[in-house]
């Protein structure tokens, strides 16, 4: 269903260039709102830019760009938006890698899992926050079921220590998004709503352990359309799958936790 203009909403859409990204951003296009697609690889966003184009209107696509593996990317791109947007009314965390099968850092000294999935939304997501509530807006971020397998080690998040497996660096990843989004609800600006969701019943980012590779994700990306929506009743700090509120893994639900969590990560968010 199409926006009037006066209803128009701008929606950052990261990871545009990847499969549910790209169908998202696609699903915001065709709701008649403004669309901001973020890409993580550079080389990817002239073709991302064509593709979107396509299907939206003149005016409708803004294309920006920040790797999620280097830290100052992030901070340029969110003291770019946030100098230029006096509010944004979504913002739809997509990027997300799968964990690499050996281990690897960043060039800012992180696992490369760790910064990509939490990290990097972390940091950009907590300087647009102000611009969010000022448009009462929601932050909708895609976490996975794995997250309730995941396990915080706050003496070693970056995995130095000890034996390195894919999925266990990865649901740590999105346990600690999953963990942050709740926090976000609860400690955020009055006007921001904050919630993460697993919105396919099949792993989008980690293809090893997918048996049906190929599968559509347009309706889950209708789902994140839909959550990213004000039309739609949502619990603030919720964890969904699909379009149902579900109960996260125990650590999303204990407080002393997420701030142990939010101390950590907090310091890495400031530094520039």
């Amino acid at each position: 269903m199409s926006a009037s203009p006066s209803s128009t909403r701008t929606v950052l859409v990261t990871g545009a260039e990847e499969r549910l990204g790209f169908a998202t951003a696609e699903r915001v296009i065709a709701d008649g709102d403004t669309v901001i697609a973020h890409v993580l690889d550079k080389n990817r966003a002239d073709d991302t830019l064509l593709r979107l184009q396509a299907v939206a209107r003149p005016g409708q696509v803004r294309m920006v760009h920040a790797d999620f593996a280097r830290l100052t990317e992030v901070d340029e791109l969110a003291r770019t938006l946030v100098a230029e947007l006096a509010g944004l009314d979504a913002l739809i965390n997509a990027a997300a890698i799968p964990a690499p099968q050996a281990r690897t850092r960043t060039e800012d000294g992180h696992e490369l899992t760790l910064q990509v999935n939490y990290l990097a939304p972390h940091r950009l997501i907590t300087a647009l926050a102000p611009a969010i509530a000022a448009a009462n807006g929601r932050v909708v971020a895609v976490t996975s079921r794995l997250h309730l397998g995941g396990n915080i080690d706050y003496t070693d998040l970056d995995r130095n220590r000890g034996i390195y497996t894919p999925l266990s660096i990865y649901a740590q990843a999105k346990l600690a998004l999953t963990m942050f989004s709740r926090s976000l609800a609860e400690a955020g600006p009055v006007g921001l709503t904050a919630i993460s969701v697993y919105p396919a019943d099949f792993e989008i980012d980690v293809p090893q352990i997918r048996s049906h590779r190929d599968a559509p994700v347009k309706s889950a990306a209708d789902v994140l359309a839909t959550l990213s929506n004000p039309a739609t009743s949502v619990v603030n700090g919720g964890y969904y799958e699909g379009l149902e509120v579900a109960k996260p893994a125990a650590l999303v639900r204990n407080s002393r936790a997420r701030a142990r969590l939010a101390a950590w990560s907090n310091p890495l968010a400031h530094t520039a």
